[in-house]
């Protein structure tokens, strides 16, 4: 387990206040400040600054936060492989909405098949958020389709998916349509600000100089199956993954835009805590996620 004065140096990295950090530990001020300085000491190292009256870490304490968080998160993953041991097995992990909607119920299902006695916990959120469970020792790893940072996180490629902008057929455009550039005066269906089909999004329109905010109107939904309801009922035009569109590609219900710059692809990321010991156990669960 965690060295007790690693617990601190993390609370008050995660609250920048000593103050603040003691009271999240249930401890005194003093004591959090001497936890520090005892750390400090023995790396012969300062972890901490102030700029004015604002705590910030040096480049040490960054250092020892990146594998500080990696330590919490493996002896998390240890005392629950420990009480394990002998029983059933269990899988924590997450995934983005698409992810978890649209690809997994293939892998999940062959998965349990292979495993009847398999206790799995499948967590849907946002890259952020999953990132932060990862960190917090919550989830073993994660399918995302976000920016992560590769000094932080190791990562496989998953797989790879087209990025598709698709409307109703017969959708009234202004003008017609050959470049991104041309579907700016239509209604765009987005997803939220932090989800990873929307920082896609902005990343393909960034390469075109564009941004979210050149369309003439904007919609933005948390929802994927309102938005493609939406997209149905001609109400704009939306840019989603081909395995969330799929059938109603093959229905008829909705129709692929063609673009000059297209198409378009992004990588579906699996990853976990760089550094970890867990890293060959997370290496053996993506080729079985893979079959």
């Amino acid at each position: 387990m965690l060295d007790f004065r690693i617990e601190t140096f993390l609370a008050v990295c995660q609250t920048m206040n000593f103050t603040r950090a003691a009271e999240l530990l249930h401890i005194t001020q003093p004591a959090v400040s001497q936890h520090i300085h005892a750390l400090e000491s023995q790396y012969s190292v300062r972890l901490f600054l102030y700029q004015g009256k604002q705590l910030h870490l040096t480049e040490s304490g960054r250092l020892l936060y990146q594998t500080a968080v990696t330590m919490r998160h493996d002896a998390l993953r240890l005392r629950d492989a420990l009480r394990q041991a002998g029983g059933r097995r269990h899988l924590r992990f997450g995934a983005t909405l698409t992810v978890g909607e649209y690809i997994m119920p293939g892998p999940l299902r062959r998965l349990l098949e292979q495993d009847p006695g398999l206790q799995l916990r499948m967590l849907t959120a946002n890259t952020r958020d999953l990132l932060r469970l990862i960190d917090q020792g919550e989830l073993d790893f994660a399918i995302v389709e976000g920016n992560f940072d590769r000094q932080l996180y190791e990562g496989l490629a998953y797989c790879t998916q087209r990025f598709l902008p698709v409307c109703a057929p017969g959708y009234p455009f202004p003008r017609p349509v050959r470049t991104m550039e041309d579907l700016l005066d239509v209604h765009l269906l987005a997803r939220e600000p932090g989800s990873g089909t929307r920082s896609v999004l902005e990343r393909v329109l960034e390469a075109h100089n564009l941004a979210i905010q050149n369309f003439h109107r904007l919609t933005e939904l948390g929802s994927l199956n309102l938005i493609k309801n939406l997209a149905c009922a001609g109400v704009g035009v939306t840019f989603l993954y081909q395995p969330v569109v799929q059938q109603e590609l093959q229905q008829g219900l909705l129709q692929e835009i063609p673009l000059e710059e297209g198409p378009f692809c992004h990588d579906f990321t699996f990853l976990w805590r760089r550094g970890s010991a867990f890293a060959g156990e997370y290496r053996a669960m993506f080729q079985l996620l893979r079959q």
